[in-house]
């Protein structure tokens, strides 16, 4: 649910007093958003990748299939969690919503859609009815 005219003025104001009680925390906080979260979630998938790389390399050299398939299986979900934190961090200019998680953003979504046909279907009963 979106933040009421009130609850945003309140949020701003609490905003301004940070900066001015400790600007450096308050840019410390900036700093740490969505963004940086999933990029470095990709590169700690990049690197888990190449650890499943060497444990398949590995696995081959020392003729232990199981390794290889444990390093098959590592590489297989690092891919994974590349590919989906890729997907989900924001471009470069947007904003992410602030406080609501990606699944309550879509939910939210999905609740202004049926709004929608819930308001095409009350138009056009009104306007069969009228008739």
């Amino acid at each position: 649910m979106p933040l009421s005219e009130h609850e945003q003025r309140m949020l701003e104001q609490m905003e301004r007093a940070l900066y001015a009680e400790d600007p450096k925390f308050a840019s410390a906080l900036e700093g740490s958003g969505l963004r940086t979260y999933t990029r470095r979630r990709v590169y700690q998938a990049v690197a888990g990748f190449l650890v499943g790389i060497a444990l398949l390399m590995a696995g081959m050299v020392a003729k232990q299939v199981w390794l290889s398939v444990m390093g098959f299986l590592v590489m297989l979900g690092c891919a994974v969690l590349a590919v989906t934190g890729w997907r989900k961090a924001p471009k470069p200019g947007e904003q992410p919503a602030a406080g609501a998680p990606h699944a309550r953003r879509q939910g939210r979504q999905k609740r202004s859609m049926m709004d929608r046909i819930e308001q095409r279907w009350q138009r056009r009963r009104d306007e069969q009815g009228g008739q």
